[in-house]
């Protein structure tokens, strides 16, 4: 069995789970205000995958979180604070023990023929791929659990070949 977190770490964003490769819970990505500022709650966030491996025991567990940048039009508070969004949820997975792939827009986004299309091109091919969570992605909005879909789907593909075979069972807690 496998248990694979895809992870869109905009506070916008969601930790979506994929289970033996079709959709499981999602979870918008859950904030707290910090000083006036909203961050990520990353003690929800533990206690979601927690939830999940409790539910899946046995199961191979790994992750893909999306490798952000700064880009040039971003000011450097607005950039700096999507940095540390997505360095919290690393150290999430991390903690946690989980094997965790960074992946950059373009790669995932290639992979599905994504590229250079409109935003909402990721959430309507979600919807055509896991017919099941259409009412999860019924919205506009929703594009950060599509993504996190996404993500976590590209990852199986791509990245988990030889560590679901032999020895590499160990991983699975």
């Amino acid at each position: 069995m496998r248990l694979t977190f895809g992870v869109d770490p905009g506070l916008t964003g969601a930790v979506a789970t994929l289970i033996d490769g079709e959709p499981g819970p999602i979870l918008d990505m859950p904030t707290v205000d910090v000083d006036g500022w909203g961050e990520v709650d990353a003690r929800a966030v533990v206690l979601f995958i927690r939830e999940q491996r409790a539910a899946h025991p046995g199961a191979y567990v790994s992750a893909c979180i999306e490798k952000v940048g700064a880009r040039p039009a971003d000011g450097g508070t607005s950039a700096f604070r999507f940095g540390q969004t997505a360095g919290k949820l690393q150290a999430v997975f991390e903690v946690l023990g989980i094997p965790t792939t960074r992946v950059i827009p373009s790669q995932w986004k290639r992979h599905f023929g994504l590229l250079k299309t409109e935003k909402d091109a990721a959430r309507l091919l979600a919807i055509t791929r896991f017919p099941t969570e259409s009412k999860t992605l019924a919205r506009k909005k929703d594009n950060g659990r599509a993504d996190a879909l996404l993500m976590a789907l590209w990852h199986e593909n791509t990245q988990l070949g030889s560590h679901l075979t032999g020895d590499n069972q160990e991983h699975a807690a």
